[in-house]
């Protein structure tokens, strides 16, 4: 953690999502792809959008890094840039799937015992390049691309997706993910 805000997001808020979420599943009628292949999904991913939660607010340039841990979990780098401190914000964590390695269904976690759900509910399966997740229920999702940006037409589908999931399409975030410029 490179900042007190990180500190403070680690120390109180992570552990009380995980509690008031209380579940490391999909919400109800939303279901993870199967099919799914983790050694295509390792690797970067930049955040598109997402609903608004404490744990990214105020964060830009926000990516994911997933790779192999030695126990068969995923080790997990979620980072982004806080503007108003001038810094980058990081939270390392660990995931595991929750049943059949097929499944894009995994359990996160980044304090302890505590997980929450990661779940991939549409993924481009021909190239892995963009990915709709949820959370355990319907206040969290991501929508992640390959690359900073993502086409028109692929965001509309996304989006599409996710509002007939029944999530809340409107409150989305769509990240800034334009270069930084240097001061």
């Amino acid at each position: 953690m490179n900042s007190l805000k990180s500190t403070w997001l680690v120390c109180l808020v992570l552990p009380a999502f995980a509690l008031q979420s209380g579940c490391s599943g999909a919400p109800d009628g939303v279901d993870p792809v199967t099919g799914f292949e983790l050694n295509r999904y390792l690797g970067t991913w930049y955040e598109i959008a997402r609903l608004d939660h404490r744990f990214e607010r105020g964060l830009t340039h926000i990516t994911a890094e997933y790779s192999m841990r030695s126990d068969g979990g995923v080790h997990v780098i979620n980072r982004g840039y806080n503007v108003d401190a001038a810094a980058w914000d990081e939270a390392i964590g660990k995931a595991y799937f929750t049943g059949d390695s097929d499944v894009g269904q995994l359990k996160v976690s980044f304090f302890g015992p505590f997980y929450g759900g990661y779940n991939v509910v549409e993924l481009d399966k021909v190239d892995y390049q963009y990915s709709l997740v949820a959370g355990p229920d319907r206040d969290y999702l991501w929508l992640l691309s390959r690359t900073p940006s993502l086409d028109p037409t692929t965001v509309k589908k996304l989006v599409s997706k996710a509002a007939d999931l029944g999530f809340a399409t409107d409150d989305l975030i769509f990240v800034d993910q334009s270069p930084l410029q240097s001061k």
